[in-house]
């Protein structure tokens, strides 16, 4: 296993690299306050050790209002910052995605797919009826129906390491047409109901139109791949896709063209096709023969090389219940007595090699490691704040803390997988930049600095 651990000099290069990518960031979030906040925020996404909200942040990372220490003022300007300032949090995404294009995308040039965008989406559990976007529906975190909130990520993945690149709530229809809770929390007029794969192809227009990222492929789960206008939006966009679909998504074998029965006689010529040759993915997979199945390694697991066998047919896509465009069927079946299959679909072109798509499928895990860090080490579902702007704003700075994990990696060089020994190392650079941040801090208000590792008290 790769060591994930850092030495001294490493994490007080960590703590400098801090300070350096938020200095790049500032001028985005306004006048001076307002960048110091967002310094504080994002100190305490990555450094804080309590609950990773407004209030512990701003009693921890804040700065003094005298020598009484840290009041109530500045928890109330951290919880200001969040939902009342008017810094654009679609600014900071498109900065993201230009660091993202200057530090990670020249990594592409070590494997054969280019740049991977990924479209996820991702609940949040939230108690009561007051949060903007939450009821009970289904949360993918909990695997169940439960009162929440949903959002809808598009993440960029390189071999270097993976960015969130922009997000956006999905506001469910009840929501969106109720006036009074709309205004309550603050949501934009020119927001109305979208489902979660209209947000996705928004999402991926707003980010193809800044013509800083360009995606050689995109890639998403079945609820995603299930929904032929998407698919529809990606083809007209020429956009290269390899979704995952249901086991029931039904396909041609056969050109439906070549199936339209002949005119006999007197009457209107038939112009549908017969549906002979229609069969569901599942069925296609179980009548293909042992010759067609590949093993391909599609990345290394944590125990070692992570096999799947593949096959790959050409079929034509059945769509809104009419024939389609030709397109891959992808089926990967894991290895085992009792294996499982999933079912994916590609506009890939028709000399696309099998094992191409094969790794393309193995980006998936990667915003599955960005969710788990993402909520895991730094606050991304530890947000107390109800409207629309500050569930946005603070997306986007936990978008930012990621990409200084991300970078720090990069730089040191250590793996980009959580393996066993990351969470070492994600204490190990929070360590390091909060000593480094309090000792500025207390030197600057004639305090010494501290030597403890875990101080989470501070003078009032």
């Amino acid at each position: 296993m790769e060591d994930t651990s850092m030495t001294t000099d490493e994490l007080r290069a960590a703590a400098s690299e801090l300070v350096r990518l938020h200095e790049r960031f500032a001028p985005l979030f306004g006048r001076t306050e307002t960048q110091a906040h967002s310094l504080v925020y994002l100190n305490g996404l990555l450094l804080s050790q309590d609950r990773k909200s407004a209030e512990p942040m701003a009693l921890v990372f804040g700065e003094p209002d005298d020598e009484d220490g840290i009041g109530q003022n500045q928890v109330l300007g951290l919880q200001r910052f969040l939902t009342h300032s008017r810094w654009d949090f679609q600014d900071v995404h498109r900065e993201i995605q230009s660091v993202f294009v200057e530090e990670l995308v020249p990594s592409t040039a070590t494997w054969s797919i280019g740049t991977v965008g990924v479209i996820d989406g991702s609940g949040f559990p939230k108690k009561g009826t007051e949060s903007v976007g939450v009821k009970r529906q289904y949360c993918g975190r909990l695997g169940k129906t439960e009162n929440c909130q949903v959002g809808v990520f598009l993440t960029g993945v390189t071999p270097a390491g993976t960015a969130l690149l922009d997000c956006q709530l999905y506001l469910p229809k009840e929501w969106a047409c109720d006036r009074k809770r709309r205004k309550k929390v603050r949501v934009p007029k020119e927001i109305r109901f979208r489902t979660q794969p209209q947000i996705a192809a928004e999402l991926l227009q707003r980010t193809q139109e800044t013509g800083v990222v360009r995606f050689d492929w995109v890639i998403a789960d079945e609820a995603f791949g299930s929904n032929g206008s998407l698919l529809d939006t990606l083809e007209e966009r020429q956009q290269k896709y390899l979704f995952e679909i249901p086991a029931n998504t039904t396909v041609w074998t056969v050109n439906p063209a070549a199936e339209v029965p002949e005119a006999h006689g007197v009457g209107r010529p038939p112009t549908r096709p017969r549906r002979d040759a229609v069969r569901s993915v599942k069925a296609v997979a179980a009548g293909l023969p042992a010759t067609a199945w590949h093993a391909f390694q599609v990345r290394e697991g944590a125990c070692g090389p992570l096999v799947f066998e593949f096959a790959a047919v050409r079929v034509w896509a059945v769509r809104h219940r009419k024939p389609g465009p030709p397109i891959w069927l992808m089926i990967r079946r894991s290895l085992g007595a009792d294996p499982e299959i999933k079912y994916y679909a590609s506009n890939a072109a028709a000399d696309t090699r099998p094992e191409t798509l094969a790794l393309v499928s193995g980006c998936r895990f990667r915003v599955e490691e960005f969710f788990e860090e993402g909520k895991s080490y730094l606050g991304m579902a530890q947000y107390e704040a109800r409207a629309w702007s500050s569930w946005h704003h603070h997306m986007s700075l936990v978008a930012l803390a990621h990409l200084f994990v991300t970078l720090t990696r990069v730089r040191l060089k250590k793996s980009p997988a959580p393996d066993a020994g990351h969470g070492t190392a994600v204490t190990q650079e929070r360590l390091a930049a909060i000593a480094a941040y309090r000792s500025r801090r207390y030197q600057h208000h004639g305090v010494p600095s501290s030597s403890q590792r875990d101080c989470t008290t501070v003078a009032r």
